[in-house]
């Protein structure tokens, strides 16, 4: 989610990935209840009014991150066997939401969702790991044409790997990724 700069002084692309990278570390460091504006400007190392010039709160800061970081790591080699394509990307999904900083942002972001309405339409609108699932989902599509259109499928490949980390805290074990993979794709011959 790329947030329009105020008018003014144009937007500086290193304070804007300072403040990036200080609020998926203060994430890790003093959870998202803990986390201020000021303390995400401080670890920045920027004022305050250059943070709330570019966003309004903490959730705004933590979707662009999210979406970003998503985009950047959730990436997977393209294979010519969709069930290893699809099978690897859930599995890098399921340790980029267990073990990486913004992946425990994204997971902070739905849980606060469950609670402010805000966040909750920040969230729905970036979408945030839509856009690099899709990209896995257009190269296996060729193998599955009964596939739905891709927010049906993206819920039909990320609901039981979300699930499954957001009950227990843990990436789903690869038996049963390769399980699901194999169930869907036999769903989308």
């Amino acid at each position: 989610m790329n947030v329009s700069a105020a008018p003014g002084r144009p937007r500086s692309e290193e304070a804007r990935q300072a403040v990036l990278d200080a609020v998926d570390d203060l994430l890790v460091e003093v959870g998202y209840a803990a986390m201020t504006m000021k303390n995400i400007a401080e670890r920045a190392g920027v004022g305050r009014p250059t943070v709330y010039r570019w966003w309004s709160g903490k959730a705004e800061i933590l979707v662009e991150a999210c979406t970003q970081d998503a985009t950047d790591e959730l990436v997977v080699a393209p294979h010519p066997d969709p069930h290893h394509e699809l099978a690897s990307y859930l599995e890098l999904l399921g340790r980029f939401l267990t073990e990486e900083p913004p992946g425990l942002a994204c997971r902070a972001l739905i849980g606060e969702a469950q609670h402010d309405p805000q966040v909750a339409d920040l969230v729905h609108r970036a979408d945030l790991l839509t856009a690099p699932t899709v990209v896995v989902l257009d190269r296996v599509r060729v193998h599955a044409p009964g596939m739905p259109e891709n927010a049906l499928a993206v819920a039909q490949v990320m609901g039981p790997v979300l699930t499954h980390v957001l009950t227990t805290g843990q990436a789903m074990p690869g038996r049963l990724v390769r399980e699901h993979t194999r169930i869907l794709l036999a769903a989308w011959r």
